[in-house]
């Protein structure tokens, strides 16, 4: 799988990069995901995660992990078969917040590495469909995370 990462901060050493690559390598094989596919990700603060939640999502507070998956359709969109023209599956890009991230690992008292990778293995899995708005997919989804998180080895 092909992973663009971006980080607005300037702040993302070059070992969190390369465990975030390793993991997202491993979850795209846990949920057989084709090696061709692709998809970015992208570190942020939280003034700039604020703007895309609002302009997005209709909540004006920053947050610590946006998806925008390329594979689900919205109603009135016309659908492209990838298949049909040779394209790489895209799936889509995924936003982490950097500051949110130190907060956060701060709060739940373990490592920037556990809860970025979190963020990350997250908003991957919102970018293959899972979900969490009713009680049953959240505790599909968060499992998910956990097992995924576990079997790599990056546990609380």
């Amino acid at each position: 799988m092909n992973i663009d990462f971006h980080d607005n901060t300037k702040t993302i050493k070059e070992d969190i990069i390369d465990l975030l690559y390793r993991l997202l390598q491993f979850a795209a094989k846990e949920e057989n995901v084709l090696s061709e596919a692709e998809m970015s990700v992208n570190f942020v603060d939280n003034k700039e995660i604020q703007e895309i939640n609002r302009n997005y999502r209709q909540k004006n507070t920053p947050t610590d992990v946006i998806s925008f998956a390329m594979q689900e359709t919205v109603e009135g969109e016309m659908d492209i078969n990838d298949d049909e023209v040779n394209l790489p599956l895209t799936l889509g890009d995924i936003v982490i917040s950097v500051e949110k991230a130190k907060e956060q690992a701060e709060d739940y008292n373990h490592s920037f590495e556990r809860e970025i990778g979190f963020l990350a293995v997250h908003g991957f899995l919102h970018l293959l469909g899972y979900d969490h708005m009713t009680e049953e997919d959240e505790k599909r989804m968060f499992g998910r995370q956990e097992a995924i998180l576990g079997e790599f080895g990056l546990e609380r």
